[in-house]
Parts: structure tokens; C-alpha cells; sequence
């Protein structure tokens, strides 16, 4: 039997083992890690398909259709912990998975499926980790996209890609968004969510608090969604924006999804949350600066790339966390009146097709 036999479905179409995805754990990479569930459940609808997962990404596994169990386990960034690496072998063990899918390069994320026995390990060449990985692919820095390194572990070695990934997929009961409402005192009318934060600084757009303002005085309910980081955020907006602006952020990660599906459309930077809110199906607005739409912008697709069109600045896009030329110009050259009106239009679409 050839060695990804059982990824091509060339051979063995009755191995009902499951398989492991030891994904990325960033939130917007965790939920583009749905299309690589997806591509597994085409490939092999027979095999349970089990996630790996910290606890802040856990409550999204809840909405991806696909998914059999989630493993939650919290391995720090800084340092081996063995002990935990162990732990993780033993329940990994006990779940006899039969392929386990590496996704980060990283030799850490590689211990435990190795300690655990599991017989398939497939993953790329990287971070000296031979004989952790017994699966290697190769030809990684060919791939362009993060979701094309991803997906193509979940078919044969050497399939070409194919011309559109399955997209990811949340999927939210209607009967859980009305419950949130009805907690949280929102009417349910439309509104316009907004995800100020983002992971470094530079892929913050600077004019949350006037559009949120500029929304508020058009009629519409506006919600600041993000996590615990957003805080000081949110509450500058709320200041700006008054009564029409609330503050939803909070600690768990289940209420921004929750958020971001009952919202009419979502206004964010490039985060996590475009990447939930787009897999939800909301009309979800992304604004880019320092890096690039094409690499980061999610599958699903966008309502409207918001990107700065008045100059052309050569170092964009930089993909730095931090802008270190021209002032953050890719940013601030982004007025909110223009992001304002953009919403509105998409709010104006979105009705039309609701009255059809």
C-alpha cells in the first residue's frame, strides 16, 4: 500500500478510524482550518474528523459542521511542557486515530501525535522534526496561500490543487441568536457589528470611533465585538458614538460569533473576527492596509475590501505588525465617511434580498 493510501482513497475505503487536525490556534486560522475538515470529509465521508483546539478557539468547533469531537488542550508558547505534551499523548492514544494531519511546521506540534502512536503523521518538511512525521510532504514555499499549505495536506502528495477550496463553514441556530438577543436587552432590527482589534497594531484602522459615531446618527444599532484586549478600544467608541453603540466585548469567544451572526453586517479590520464573521455568511466588510487581501482575505468572500486607492505606497503590503514608514498611511488615508457609506449600501443590498 502506498504511503497516502489512505489520505487519496486509493486504497482501504473501509478504514473508519478517525483522523486528528492539529491546527494553527490562531482564531482566524482556526476557522479557515474548516475547509481542510471539509476536504477530509469529501475525501473520506466514512472517517470522523477530530480537532485539536485551545480553550479560546473551543466554541467554535460547536458551529462547524463536520467536526466529531473537539480536543481541547493548552499547550503554552514558550516552552515544551512535557508533562502536558504526555497528557495529550495518553488521550490521543486512547482515541486510536489513524492519520493525524500536522498543520503548523513547528516540531511541538508534532510530539504528541508521534508519542501517541499514531500510524499516519503527515505534515511538511520543517523544524528538524524526522521521525516525528512519517508522512513528509514537500514543496511548501511553492504554495502561495495559507489555506493552499493547509488543504494539500488533506489530499494525495502531488494532487494538483484544485481551482476553488471548499469555503469555511459556521453555522449558528436561529433559536440561539434570538436567545442572545433577548440576554443581552438588543432589539432586532439591524446592525452593524464592529471588530476594531486585531493581532499588531498596524492592521487597525483608525476611525472606528467616527464611524461608529457616523452609523449611530443614520438610525442603526451599532455593536463593538471583541475580546477582553478590546476593552479600551470599545469604550473610546461607545464615548464617540453614544447611545446607539454598545460595548459586547467580553471574555468569551462564543459571544463575538454569536455577535457577528446576528449582525446585519460586520466592519473589520483583518482579524479573526473577519474570519468568523465571513464563515457565518454575514455581509462582512474587511479593511486591509499592511498586508495583503489576496493572501489573508478569507475564502468565503467580502461584502466590500475596504484598501486605501489615494496613493500608491511602496511599502504596502509590508505584513508588519507595526508600521515603521509613511505614518500608518494605509490606514488613516481610509476616511470613515467612506467606510460609512459602504455599510450602508451593503445594509440596502442585503434588504433588497430580503424582500425578494
Amino acid at each position: 500500500m502506498n504511503q497516502d493510501s489512505r489520505l487519496s482513497g486509493e486504497a482501504d475505503r473501509g478504514d473508519t478510524r478517525p483522523i486528528l487536525i492539529v491546527p494553527y490556534m490562531w482564531i482566524g486560522d482556526f476557522v479557515r482550518n474548516h475547509t481542510v475538515v471539509r476536504v477530509l470529509n469529501e475525501r473520506w465521508p466514512n472517517r470522523p474528523v477530530d480537532l485539536l483546539t485551545t480553550s479560546l478557539c473551543a466554541p467554535l468547533v460547536d458551529y462547524m459542521p463536520g467536526v466529531r469531537h473537539a480536543i481541547v488542550w493548552d499547550l503554552p508558547r514558550g516552552r515544551l511542557a512535557v508533562g502536558r505534551q504526555l497528557g495529550l499523548a495518553k488521550l490521543l492514544r486512547e482515541r486510536n486515530y489513524g492519520t493525524a494531519l500536522v498543520l503548523p511546521r513547528t516540531w511541538k506540534a508534532a510530539i504528541a501525535p508521534a508519542l501517541a502512536g499514531i500510524p499516519e503523521r503527515v505534515g511538511f518538511v520543517g523544524e528538524f522534526r524526522f521521525g516525528l512525521l512519517n508522512r513528509w510532504r514537500w514543496g511548501e514555499k511553492k504554495l502561495p496561500r495559507f489555506i493552499d499549505k493547509n488543504a494539500a495536506l488533506a489530499q494525495p502528495d502531488g494532487a494538483p490543487l484544485p481551482a476553488e477550496w471548499p469555503v469555511p463553514q459556521l453555522r449558528v441556530p436561529a433559536e440561539d441568536i434570538v436567545r442572545w438577543r433577548q440576554a443581552n436587552g438588543l432589539s432586532a432590527g439591524a446592525a452593524v457589528a464592529l471588530a476594531p482589534g486585531s493581532v499588531g497594531v498596524s492592521k487597525r484602522w483608525s476611525y472606528y470611533p467616527e464611524a461608529a459615531r457616523l452609523l449611530a446618527e443614520r438610525g442603526l444599532e451599532v455593536w463593538v465585538v471583541g475580546g477582553p484586549g478590546e476593552k479600551g478600544l470599545a469604550q473610546e467608541i461607545v464615548a464617540a458614538g453614544g447611545a446607539g453603540v454598545r460595548d459586547l466585548t467580553g471574555n468569551d469567544l462564543r459571544n463575538g460569533v454569536l455577535a457577528m451572526a446576528a449582525a446585519g453586517v460586520a466592519i473589520s479590520n483583518d482579524s479573526g473576527l473577519m474570519h468568523i464573521a465571513a464563515a457565518l455568511g454575514t455581509p462582512t466588510m474587511g479593511i486591509f492596509g499592511p498586508t495583503s487581501p489576496y493572501l489573508w482575505a478569507p475564502l468565503n468572500g467580502l461584502a466590500a475590501t475596504v484598501v486605501q486607492d489615494k496613493s500608491v505606497l511602496s511599502c504596502q503590503p509590508c505584513q508588519s505588525t507595526i508600521c515603521k514608514m509613511n505614518d500608518h498611511r494605509c490606514m488613516r488615508d481610509i476616511a470613515a465617511s467612506e467606510v460609512v457609506e459602504i455599510a450602508q449600501r451593503v445594509l440596502g443590498e442585503v434588504g433588497s434580498r430580503a424582500s425578494t
